[in-house]
């Protein structure tokens, strides 16, 4: 028998990870609760992101396109000269809207691996964007 050159690809079937969904303030609103279960194909939060946008409409609520969006003025103007640590950023489409954040299990991603950190069962993902008020 005669086989093609070409192989099909043997489709492998992705592991799902279950996560814990905790919501804050606007997003807590459009989710309609402050809690859920979420299961999704794959192991990092860049998959849960994904999955998790495209069966809940929150991602202006959350995702950074651009720097801009991810920029808030401060309240005092910063010195380049003064200020210490890493001024590391992620980039653009993978960074939270200004005041909003994404945790898990209480760290900050960008404190991790940013969204390639990695999820398993029972963890808890974050979703923040608080309520803010002034004057």
């Amino acid at each position: 028998m005669a086989q093609s050159g070409a192989r099909e690809a043997e489709e492998v079937p992705r592991e799902t990870t279950t996560v814990e969904v905790r919501a804050t303030g606007h997003i807590r609103d459009a989710l309609g609760t402050p809690r859920m279960e979420f299961a999704f194909e794959g192991d990092t939060l860049r998959e849960f992101v994904g999955a998790f946008l495209e069966e809940h409409d929150v991602r202006e609520l959350l995702i950074a396109e651009t720097t801009a969006d991810a920029t808030a003025s401060g309240w005092v103007p910063a010195d380049a000269d003064d200020v210490r640590g890493s001024l590391r950023k992620n980039p653009d489409g993978e960074q939270t809207r200004a005041y909003a954040r994404i945790l898990v299990n209480g760290r900050f991603n960008e404190n991790r691996r940013g969204f390639d950190t990695e999820l398993k069962d029972g963890d808890r993902v974050a979703l923040v964007n608080p309520f803010i008020f002034c004057c």
